[in-house]
C-alpha cells in the first residue's frame, strides 16, 4: 500500500480527533475570554463524546493499515477482521460517552436493562451464534478471502465473502453459496490454499499380478511426470497400495499447483497412465479400463469387470499437502 493512500485514510479522523480534543481542552479559557453564553458542562459532554468517536475512528483506520501490512502477500485479510476491531472502538467510545454524560448513574442503567438484554438474547440466540463464530473466525483466521476450502468434505468453493453472520464461497461450477458461520464452526474444515497453494493429490490404480512391482512403479511414475499441468518439483511417486485377489493396487502421487486446477490435473495424469499402459499392451485386467470417480469429488469407488471376470481400475482422492 502506498505511503500517500495510507495519509489519504487518516488525515480526516487526525483532525477530528485533534480539533475536538482542543475543544474539550481549552472550552472553558475559549468561554471566559470571549465572554460567552453558553453552559460550559454542555460544551465539555459534546466535545468530551466527540474526542472518544474521534479516536475510535482514527484507530479503526491505524488498526487495518497495520492489518494490511501485517498479512501475507496474496491473500486479503478478512473484512470481517477490521470490522470488529473498528466495533469494538466504537462500543469503548459509546461507553466512556455514556459515563461522561451520566456519571455513576451508568451501573443502575445497566441492572435496569438486564431483563431486556436477556429477552434479546434469547429471541436472537441463533443470530448471536451465527456472528460469535463469525468473531471466531475473524479472529483465528481458518482461511481468508481467495482461500479453497472443503467443509464436512461436501462443499468446496472459493472463499470470496467473510461477513458477521455467513461465508460466501463460489464453486467450481460457478454455484454462488451462503453459509452460516456457526455451521461452518461445526464441520470439519479443510483448507487446500494453507499453508501453501499446492498440495498433493493422488489416484489410486489396479495392475495385474503378472506385472512386476519394480515395473509397475517405472511405468506409473513416467507416465504421471508427463502432464504439464501438475507441479514438476518434487516429482510424482508411485506406493503399493494393498495385494488383492483382483491385482495389486497402486497409489499414484503427484503435486498439484491449486485446488481450481485439481481435476484438470487427475484427468491429464489419468489419461497418459491410460496412453502408457495401452501403449505397452499389458495383461487382460487392463484391456477393459474404466475410470472411477472418486477423492475429492466425493463418489464412492465402483469396480470393473472384463469379460473374463477380472477387473481393473483407476480411482482418485487428495491429502493436503
Amino acid at each position: 500500500m502506498s505511503q500517500t493512500h495510507a495519509y489519504q485514510r487518516t488525515i480526516w479522523p487526525l483532525l477530528s480527533a485533534m480539533a475536538s480534543i482542543a475543544l474539550y481542552v481549552l472550552h472553558q479559557p475559549a468561554l471566559d475570554a470571549f465572554q460567552l453564553g453558553m453552559e460550559a458542562r454542555t460544551i465539555r459532554i459534546l466535545s468530551g463524546s466527540a474526542s472518544y468517536f474521534s479516536a475510535a475512528w482514527l484507530g479503526g483506520r491505524l488498526a487495518g493499515l497495520a492489518l494490511e501490512r501485517s498479512g501475507p502477500r496474496k491473500r486479503q485479510v478478512p473484512k470481517l477482521l477490521l470490522e470488529l476491531v473498528t466495533a469494538g472502538l466504537f462500543i469503548a467510545a459509546g461507553v466512556a460517552a455514556l459515563m461522561l454524560v451520566i456519571g455513576q448513574s451508568l451501573s443502575g442503567a445497566l441492572a435496569g436493562s438486564g431483563l431486556v438484554i436477556a429477552l434479546l438474547g434469547f429471541a436472537l440466540r441463533n443470530a448471536l451464534a451465527d456472528v460469535f463464530s463469525g468473531i471466531a473466525v475473524g479472529i483465528e483466521a481458518p482461511y481468508r478471502i481467495g482461500d479453497w476450502v472443503a467443509i464436512d468434505d461436501a462443499t468446496r468453493g472459493r472463499v470470496i465473502e467473510i461477513g458477521w453472520r455467513t461465508t460466501r464461497l463460489l464453486t467450481r461450477d460457478d454455484t454462488y453459496m451462503i453459509l452460516p458461520n456457526s455451521q461452518i464452526a461445526r464441520q470439519t474444515l479443510i483448507n487446500y490454499s494453507a499453508p501453501r497453494r499446492k498440495y498433493r493429490a493422488k489416484v489410486q490404480v489396479v495392475l495385474d499380478h503378472e506385472i512386476s512391482v519394480a515395473d509397475a512403479k517405472a511405468l506409473l511414475a513416467e507416465a504421471a511426470a508427463k502432464p504439464s499441468i501438475i507441479v514438476a518439483s518434487p516429482r510424482p511417486d508411485v506406493r503399493v497400495l494393498s495385494y488383492d485377489a483382483e491385482g495389486i493396487r497402486y497409489h499414484v502421487r503427484f503435486w498439484v499447483p491449486t485446488f481450481a486446477d485439481d481435476v484438470d490435473c487427475r484427468d491429464a495424469v489419468l489419461s497418459e497412465i491410460d496412453a502408457a499402459l495401452r501403449a505397452r499392451a499389458l495383461p487382460l485386467p487392463l484391456t477393459r479400463l474404466r475410470l472411477l470417480a472418486g477423492g475429492a469429488e466425493g463418489d464412492g469407488a465402483q469396480a470393473a469387470k472384463d469379460s473374463d471376470g477380472q477387473s481393473g481400475a483407476m480411482t482418485g482422492d487428495a491429502t493436503a499437502g
